[in-house]
């Protein structure tokens, strides 16, 4: 049966190749494509020994070569292709000849899109996305926690280790995810992951059009989004443009010097991201920052070259394509080229303008964040075509505001003035927020344990203008090594792995308090999904006074009014101060606790808590 399997994907995913003994491909990527996309040029990159002694040729209806391009490396050939709108899906033929005998013979498959694919709707803030480190939450396959030919095994007593969770995991507890109200799910990266240690992160790419065998299949990856989409959650990918793994094949046999920058040689990265905007950096800097490598086992791909931006623009697409995403999020987005970026955006938008794409800008200012948001007048005329960013800056000022004492300048006061930035933003309400993520502290330690703390927290997130983001288990107050270790912050998933003593898909083993938060955050979320007024009600907040910071979410149909105690003791505040909001309104009836309070004196609110009111 595994050999029968490793057939059928080979047929999909190298073609019908036959070839003389002297020559064959070793890579021709992608390896298939669709009819019908707006964009009709295509480029393909085939590679193998002395490839570019051969000259390709195709007789197909409505596909042409338009162009064949050499580089130093006589390895590599790319194809540009023009596929006519009006071409028919099918199959053919591309020849690749020498002196006019063909040596190899690829048969190439271009396929019907599904209905409405260009149309797709991405994520939005009516969604609440759960994000999941695979490795780290269901093994729903044992038998897949080793692959033959893949370097790194499973070791779950190493943090830094493989662990095991895979995409039958995730299928597995897709009833659980909806049932706890979330509509999407951001999976770290599934690619292939091809190191000796250390790449169950996901983040060191060694092959950009395969899943890594420890994870499943492409197959399943189309299986997960498929059923995850019945159940009205959709998927969103980790997208790695930035660099790829040490162990990639291309770089044992790169088509030319300038594929990786720095020709190929580890310069380390400042990660001095802000020289971008700096009106006074130096152009070493900038060098070194752009061009500079993550770390050593991660080169730093160049897309300035024009060869290696059209390949990452079309596995983009490739896969949105293929897999049926919602979405997709960028990692360490303003390490890559600036330029490219904005045609890599630009180009994805371009083929499914409903689309979403958020990116990873990790900095606390929203000066520097919201450079990088399309629609944005940026003092450089640089302008971006990304539609989402993760809000850093607001997620810092929470943890601010939840831990430190109220003060003229601290306390509630960091994410009042925090909030008052988005005049910065082109489009604030399409920002991501969350409480934490994969490479911080849980936000339980973050707030010191203090479940109050914890629980202002998930209602700020869950409330405030953006598309809210849950990093698996915070539900459940999973906790983390503060001092940075990440293995042990991406901690695995109770009831995840079979004989685990603890199930928090069954509650087995929770603790009262890990009980009730789950619970607390299914009513939360679940209330979330129905309420139009937070999916799309504009936001009016109120300075913090007496350890009190309120705000309103509003449309012409209803409001939601939101109350957060720090104080360690109840608070009494009048409802005179919030007129032009209340004015007409008598009741509003908290989410949580189902209790009505009057609207027209003042409110008693509870100590160190928070309340959701919802305004008729």
């Amino acid at each position: 049966m595994k050999r029968l399997l490793l057939a059928l994907i080979t047929v999909l995913f190298l073609g019908n190749i036959t070839a003389s003994a002297k020559n064959k491909i070793d890579h021709l990527e992608p390896a298939f494509w669709w009819v019908g996309m707006k964009n009709t040029h295509l480029q393909l990159l085939v590679h193998g020994e002395n490839i570019s002694d051969l000259k390709p040729e195709l007789n197909y209806d409505g596909v042409s070569i338009e162009k064949v391009s050499r580089v130093s490396n006589p390895n590599y050939l790319f194809v540009d292709l023009l596929i006519d709108k009006k071409t028919k899906a099918g199959e053919f033929d591309i020849l690749f000849k020498k002196r006019k005998k063909t040596a190899i013979t690829y048969k190439y498959k271009l396929l019907k899109r599904e209905e409405g694919s260009a149309q797709r709707i991405g994520f939005t803030p009516k969604d609440v996305m759960y994000l999941i480190t695979p490795d780290r939450f269901v093994n729903g396959n044992p038998d897949n926690d080793n692959v033959k030919g893949l370097s790194e095994q499973a070791d779950r007593s190493n943090s830094n280790g493989r662990h095991g969770g895979d995409i039958q995991g995730m299928i597995n507890s897709l009833d659980y995810i909806s049932d706890m109200g979330f509509t999407a799910i951001w999976v770290n990266p599934l690619l292939e992951n091809d190191q000796d240690k250390y790449s169950y992160h996901g983040y060191s790419t060694t092959d950009y059009y395969k899943i890594d065998g420890r994870y499943g299949s492409n197959e399943e990856y189309q299986k997960l989004s498929r059923l995850a989409k019945e159940k009205g959650v959709g998927l969103i990918m980790d997208v790695i443009l930035n660099h790829c793994g040490s162990e990639h094949w291309w770089m044992k046999d790169m088509p030319s010097e300038d594929w990786i920058n720095n020709k190929g040689e580890f310069m380390q990265c400042t990660h001095k991201r802000s020289t971008i905007q700096d009106t006074y950096a130096s152009k070493e800097d900038l060098k070194q920052f752009s061009d500079g490598w993550f770390v050593k086992t991660m080169p730093d791909l160049n897309q300035r070259n024009e060869f290696m931006a059209t390949y990452l623009i079309q596995n983009a697409i490739w896969w949105i394509e293929y897999a049926g995403l919602s979405g997709i999020r960028v990692d360490t987005y303003p390490y890559s080229d600036a330029a490219f970026l904005a045609e890599w955006t630009g180009r994805v938008m371009e083929e499914y303008p409903n689309f979403n794409i958020v990116g990873e800008e990790w900095s606390t200012n929203p000066a520097i964040v919201s450079y990088w948001q399309k629609g944005k007048v940026n003092h450089d005329g640089y302008r971006s075509n990304l539609p989402s960013l993760m809000d850093f800056p607001l997620q810092n000022a929470m943890v601010e505001a939840l831990t430190k004492e109220e003060t003229w300048g601290t306390g509630w006061i960091k994410l009042y003035e925090m909030l008052a930035n988005d005049f910065l933003y082109a489009d604030p309400g399409n920002l991501v927020i969350f409480p934490d993520n994969h490479d911080m502290a849980r936000i339980f330690d973050q707030v010191d344990r203090d479940y109050d703390l914890y629980k202002m927290a998930m209602v700020y997130t869950l409330t405030m203008r953006g598309i809210p983001q849950i990093y698996y288990g915070t539900e459940i107050l999973a906790k983390s090594d503060a001092g940075g270790d990440h293995g042990k912050l991406r901690t695995d998933f109770p009831g995840g792995w079979k004989g685990d003593k603890v199930n928090a898909f069954t509650g087995e083993g929770l603790s009262a308090q890990e009980k009730d938060a789950q619970n607390f955050m299914r009513k939360l979320m679940n209330w979330r999904k129905t309420s139009d007024v937070i999916h799309k009600g504009k936001l009016m907040h109120y300075a913090p006074d007496l350890g009190i910071y309120s705000y309103f979410r509003f449309t012409d149909e209803g409001k939601v009014m939101v109350i957060l105690n720090k104080n360690k003791e109840a608070v009494q505040i009048e409802t005179d101060r919030y007129h032009e909001m209340l004015i007409g309104n008598e009741t509003g009836k908290d989410v949580i606790s189902g209790k009505s309070y009057p609207l027209n004196g003042s409110i008693e609110v509870p100590a160190r808590s928070a309340l959701i009111l919802e305004i008729n």
